[in-house]
């Protein structure tokens, strides 16, 4: 027996950073999260998988129109010409209240009910699948608690979408304890919900399979779906399968031996270049963050001279776009030199020095900043302060480099 693991499918989901990149193949980029769940089909047909979960986020909303529900009937109906079945559950995103258009699925197609807790027996295969889906967004009761006992003698199958006790990033839906999946007895849990690939037991499996495809810079690296293999009824292999198509990067690239531009545009040829190969023929989207004392900080300076030239390096590669070009150089200069300068920029210098340092001054400074922005919508002041760390780095970066350019600061000196 053959059973597919996979989650947070989003179809139809746009991904951001790349659809208004200048020259990028935004038909593609556009079609990507299609084009995932179509090699996981593939997939399914060319292994002959008995069985293909899905737990959770097969939609990224109520869908505009019905192009995107016939896609996914499309889909379900190459592996039912093939005899693979299909168990799914709704996530937050699709979650019942939430879809207003229905179509009628194909009779291979099994949804575990949203009202209570249900198990799904295929007999011929001897598996049993055990969930619950989202009857509304905001599942904030343990689910679990009340799932089925396991099916003497057939191999058992939870499907949940959670954060457990809680992810970055996500919110705590369906919470749970690993310890609470693991004292159901079942022989595998499929999880959804959260985007990154974690293995949390073995002995039995609990699997996050993570997205099928990447949809934005903080969902890096390779995405996909678990193959379970149990030909005895007994799991005996459990493999990742990478089926994005657009692959993300966040490359952090240090530039203390830079000591012009064309030291760091070599830098970032090779680090892109890796990024390639790492990529095996899909699209790249990058970020790129230079970071590190250098030689190099002030020519970084002409920023789209470097934005320019980087994605002419990328071009060159072959399917890499550039998401965006972060520049966190500092130039070769002792900072008992900038704080030595007396001044009202080397006082405040000094005082963002003293924040990144120290915790409590941080804090009464974003207090202090938020106060003062509270005129603004709240959403907005939460998103420009979320990475606070950033903030303040970003600030020290800005008062260096008017306290070293020619003449900085001489006016706040008189």
């Amino acid at each position: 027996m053959r059973i597919v693991h996979a989650a947070d499918l989003h179809l139809d989901s746009p991904l951001a950073g790349l659809a208004e990149y200048e020259g990028a193949p935004v038909g593609e980029v556009r079609r990507a999260t299609r084009r995932a769940f179509v090699g996981l089909v593939d997939f399914c047909l060319e292994k002959k998988v008995d069985v293909l979960l899905l737990a959770g986020d097969l939609y990224d909303g109520d869908f505009r129109d019905f192009a995107t529900g016939l896609f996914f009937v499309e889909q379900v109906t190459r592996l039912k010409d093939a005899g693979t079945r299909v168990v799914w559950l709704r996530g937050n995103h699709d979650a019942e209240s939430r879809m207003t258009r229905h179509l009628r699925l194909p009779d291979n197609v099994f949804e575990l009910r949203t009202q209570s807790p249900e198990t799904i027996v295929f007999e011929d295969l001897g598996a049993a699948f055990h969930g619950q889906g989202y009857g509304e967004r905001d599942v904030t009761q343990n689910l679990v608690r009340a799932y089925p006992p396991p099916v003497s003698g057939a191999l058992n199958v939870g499907l949940l979408h959670t954060a457990l006790e809680g992810r970055p990033g996500h919110a705590n839906y369906a919470p749970a304890t690993l310890a609470e999946l693991l004292a159901r007895g079942y022989d595998y849990f499929a999880l959804g919900h959260v985007h990154t690939r974690e293995v949390l037991s073995t002995e039995p499996y609990v699997v996050f399979s993570g997205n099928l495809q990447g949809r934005h810079i903080r969902e890096t690296g390779p995405k996909g779906a678990t193959l379970i293999e149990a030909p005895r009824g007994k799991i005996e292999a459990v493999t990742p399968i990478e089926l994005d198509v657009v692959r993300w990067e966040h490359l952090e690239i240090s530039l203390g031996e830079a000591r012009n531009l064309e030291d760091v545009l070599d830098l970032v040829e090779r680090s892109l270049s890796r990024a390639t190969e790492r990529a095996s023929g899909r699209i790249v989207a990058c970020r790129v963050t230079l970071s590190g004392e250098t030689e190099a900080h002030a020519q970084l300076a002409a920023r789209e001279r470097l934005v320019s030239e980087l994605r002419a390096i990328s071009v060159a590669l072959g399917p890499v776009y550039l998401e965006k070009v972060a520049v966190k150089t500092r130039g070769p200069v002792s900072e008992a030199l900038l704080t030595a300068r007396a001044d009202a920029l080397a006082d405040l210098f000094r005082f963002i020095e003293s924040a990144r340092a120290d915790r409590e001054v941080r804090e009464e400074l974003k207090s202090t900043i938020a106060s003062e922005l509270s005129s603004l919508p709240h959403e907005l002041v939460e998103q420009e302060l979320a990475d606070w760390e950033e903030v303040v780095a970003s600030a020290s970066r800005l008062l260096e480099a008017k306290l070293l350019a020619p003449g900085g600061g001489e006016e706040g000196g008189k």
